[in-house]
């Protein structure tokens, strides 16, 4: 009897330590997330500042340094397309004090490099959506083309003789215009940039046939009369270009690429952190001037869960390596 009662309460205080610990760990998740952050929080950028990404991060730090109080700063680390500071966040302490700002081109990397030093699951977790940014094929002011189907047309008539620019080999931009090749059975030649800003500034000056872009960079030259465009994506027009149909309105509603950016932490950082993360983010863009602001540059924000914008991001990663496939892109 002796024994099986020593067994017995040996038993019932395992079962109570159990029960303590499972009941910790939702309390422990708890106070991650009510005292977090505790200290600056980075948000690492890996292009320099000006670009779009940059912007989107720096508008995103103001807001979540005025919603919680605490600090959050942007870091530009640039080098190697952005390989740089993605292995730096995938390398620091998943401790909420670290964030990459991810974008379009992160999930285009396998297209450069045949070895990545690091994984898009095992290494980082997909936080948040930032914002979102429909396209824009934009052609040159005083171009013979008004219409996509004209432009379509043409290129089919006399295959490989309209040409288009891109931000460099294998760029947003330059994926973006191949996946309109194939999207409408045409020829193009392409005229790679050192970045977009060259490539849209020869097609101002007539120098090129056509470029697409993302609408916060479409949206100024086109209101100022300096390019034409002749298609948005998305499912609706843009309210800063109200006369400018969207792709599926001008005949191509197989064409429907975003440009987006986000956020994505080190493996490991605590799932109340991410979530806090994700959910502060949603509230600061949801603010009536941030909508304003989005609306003006023709850009939104998608409140995603975790799991499900985790989901997006690799689906982006197979899109791109099968257009990269189709275009015959092989990485270094």
């Amino acid at each position: 009897m002796t024994t099986l009662f020593t067994r017995g309460a040996a038993l019932r205080r395992v079962l109570l330590a159990v029960t303590a610990a499972l009941a910790w760990v939702p309390a422990h998740a708890a106070d991650d997330a009510a005292n977090w952050p505790d200290k600056p929080v980075r948000l690492v950028v890996p292009y320099s500042p000006g670009g779009t990404t940059d912007y989107a991060a720096r508008q995103v730090a103001q807001k979540l340094s005025e919603a919680t109080g605490k600090t959050f700063i942007v870091d530009n680390k640039t080098g190697a397309s952005g390989t740089i500071a993605t292995q730096e966040v995938a390398r620091s302490a998943p401790d909420g004090s670290t964030f990459l700002v991810t974008d379009t081109t992160y999930t285009m990397l396998p297209l450069l490099f045949s070895k990545l030093p690091w994984d898009y699951q095992n290494d980082l977790i997909h936080v948040s959506e930032i914002i979102e940014t429909p396209l824009v094929l934009l052609v040159p002011e005083k171009s013979p083309y008004k219409t996509m189907d004209a432009l379509i047309a043409q290129a089919r008539k006399a295959p490989g003789t309209l040409n288009f620019g891109s931000g460099g080999q294998a760029s947003s931009t330059h994926l973006a215009a191949e996946m309109f090749k194939s999207e409408a059975k045409v020829s193009l030649t392409h005229i790679p940039y050192r970045g977009a800003g060259a490539a849209l500034s020869d097609l101002m000056a007539g120098q090129i046939d056509l470029l697409i872009t993302a609408a916060p960079t479409a949206i100024p030259p086109v209101q100022g009369g300096r390019v034409r465009a002749l298609a948005v994506t998305g499912a609706t027009r843009l309210a800063a270009l109200p006369d400018v149909p969207t792709f599926a309105q001008a005949g191509l509603p197989s064409y429907q690429v975003l440009n987006w950016f986000g956020l994505a932490a080190p493996k490991g950082t605590p799932p109340a952190i991410v979530n806090k993360m994700n959910q502060l983010v949603t509230q600061v863009m949801s603010e009536p001037a941030m909508q304003e602001n989005m609306a003006r540059q023709g850009a939104r924000h998608r409140s995603l869960p975790v799991a499900q914008f985790g989901a997006y991001v690799q689906d982006q990663v197979r899109l791109w390596a099968d257009v990269g496939k189709r275009v015959g892109i092989k990485p270094e």
